[in-house]
């Protein structure tokens, strides 16, 4: 795997980045070709715009063109949740930020890589940021990455802050346009304190909201499951449990769900799928079945189903 260790210049994504840069490049798909034009046309510094492109890269909603001049072009999910008259195009609907995540979280070709270790590989719910980077320097050195301490703090500062609001010292929370949107996941939260090394220097402990999370609503979970499937194992017609709830890149990694409600949601499958899945669940197996194949676009389409364009 080719891991992404930065590239976000220690920004995390903030709340106008994305439908800011999916209007640039429906208007002109060379928008990062040249810095000095995208820092005026999307009124940032140089090392934003760079951290603009990562994020639109890392969101999956701009696609390399075919040839290097060739640009960006919008991707299909950019044009259809983000592009003018889409589905969430402000930014405003809790379910398009957990698509977001999903898909900073699930590139298998060029992980994020604290995205990939902490959501897959760390197996407490809970963590400091001590504990963190030593594990993110024994994983570099297996990987053979030579890679600096301030890299990996770096990277794992813009991760945390991707979840868990930015505060000043005294306490306050910033302004609100400065945070990432999926802070509002309140995926990681702050939970107390514990004394690092020798010293005692107290430290906050972070953990992940391991629950049901009723606002990832069953078709976003399903349209995440054929994602899944459709990038992992296309050509298997079942995928087990075990896959579902703690495989590599899965849902239930990715969302940290309980066993129970992943269980719960599959239950009711064949029903919120409208038979496109179903779920056998017997003494020798557990495991759905797909039954037939829909595009990525009509899986979205049932997302935002409910939508109502002003």
């Amino acid at each position: 795997m080719n891991f992404k260790f930065s590239g976000h210049e220690t920004f995390p994504c903030r709340y106008t980045w994305l439908p800011k840069a999916v209007r640039g490049l429906i208007e002109n798909k060379n928008l990062f070709a040249e810095e000095d034009a995208a820092m005026v046309k999307l009124g940032v510094g140089k090392n934003m715009v760079r951290a603009i492109r990562f994020w639109t890269d890392a969101a999956a909603v701009s696609i390399k063109g075919a040839t290097r001049t060739d640009g960006l072009d919008v991707s299909p999910f950019g044009r259809r949740v983000l592009g003018e008259g889409g589905f969430d195009e402000f930014l405003e609907d809790i379910k398009t930020l957990w698509l977001i995540h999903w898909n900073f979280s699930t590139n298998f070709e060029e992980p994020l890589f604290a995205w990939h270790f902490m959501l897959n590989y760390w197996h407490r719910s809970d963590f400091t940021r001590a504990e963190a980077l030593e594990a993110f320097h024994k994983e570099a050195q297996r990987l053979e990455k030579a890679l600096s301490p301030v890299t990996l703090e770096h990277h794992f500062t813009t991760f945390l802050h991707t979840y868990f609001p930015t505060r000043s010292k005294k306490g306050d929370v910033l302004e609100d346009n400065l945070d990432c949107p999926l802070v509002e996941l309140e995926l990681i939260q702050k939970v107390g304190e514990r004394s690092v090394g020798s010293a005692g220097r107290r430290e906050p402990i972070y953990a992940f909201r391991v629950e049901e999370k009723p606002e990832i609503t069953s078709e976003l979970f399903i349209y995440c499951l054929a994602d899944y499937w459709e990038r992992k194992t296309p050509n298997d017609k079942t995928l087990s449990f075990r896959q579902i709830a703690v495989g590599e890149g899965s849902p239930g990694q990715i969302f940290k769900l309980p066993e129970k409600s992943i269980r719960d949601r599959l239950e009711s499958i064949q029903h919120d799928s409208a038979g496109v899945f179903s779920f056998q669940d017997s003494a020798t197996h557990q495991q759905v079945m797909q039954h037939k194949k829909l595009s990525r676009e009509q899986f979205l389409e049932r997302v935002y189903r409910h939508h109502k364009h002003n």
